[in-house]
């Protein structure tokens, strides 16, 4: 019985993934400052939503999205930038709530978990970096001799496990500063970190695309 795809790619597609996934980018920096702005909870539901997107993207990649990328660049380009513009509002937002007098004490309640996936979500389907893997880095490990849903399917698996495995290291460990956030001095300067922090994700975006 033959494998949905040939080991020896799949070996290499695993190291290439597992540096990707582990590279601080658009995705893992999100999920550092959603941690520390809101809390494990929202942390880990931001994780699911960038998850979701990915699910997205290799559906599409299954209909042959990723060639018209290729044949209509400005796609890509118009795709980017939206997604950096929410990214860089989101950092000013996070920018003006540290100097309001009447900003919230707390890190956030799990009610913004819907919140944190929508933004999660939001990143993911215009992240760069996501858009180049499924248009430049996943097509030469596929196996044209072999059928093309198993081998995405078993693609799909490995990358959503390298991704939720560092996107929730990274947002965990933004939230273990979270129980700081009571004290006025430390929200203020903290929320002015995270705000430069997204707008600096919002830059990554955009300077990729």
């Amino acid at each position: 019985m033959d494998l949905p795809v040939d080991p020896a790619r799949y070996a290499a597609f695993l190291g290439v993934m597992a540096v990707m996934a582990v590279t601080p980018g658009p995705a893992n920096l999100f999920a550092i400052a959603t941690g520390a702005q809101k809390g494990k909870a929202a942390a880990l539901v931001g994780v699911v939503g960038m998850n979701c997107a990915t699910l997205v993207w290799f559906a599409a990649a299954a209909l042959g999205l990723g060639a018209l990328i290729l044949a209509f660049p400005q796609v890509f380009h118009l795709l980017a930038y939206g997604g950096a513009a929410y990214i860089a509002w989101l950092g000013l937002k996070s920018l003006k709530g540290a100097f309001q007098k009447d900003a919230e004490p707390g890190h956030g309640a799990f009610r913004q978990g819907k919140s944190a996936f929508r933004d999660g979500f939001t990143v993911q389907i215009a992240n760069p970096k996501a858009i180049l893997f499924f248009t430049a880095v996943l097509p030469p490990f596929l196996d044209p001799s072999r059928p093309l849903p198993a081998q995405l399917a078993a693609f799909a698996c490995a990358t959503l496990t390298l991704d939720i495995l560092a996107m929730s290291a990274y947002g965990l460990g933004g939230a273990a500063l979270a129980s700081r956030m009571t004290q006025p001095r430390f929200r203020r300067g903290f929320s002015i970190c995270v705000g430069l922090l997204l707008l600096s994700a919002a830059v990554l975006m955009a300077t990729k695309a």
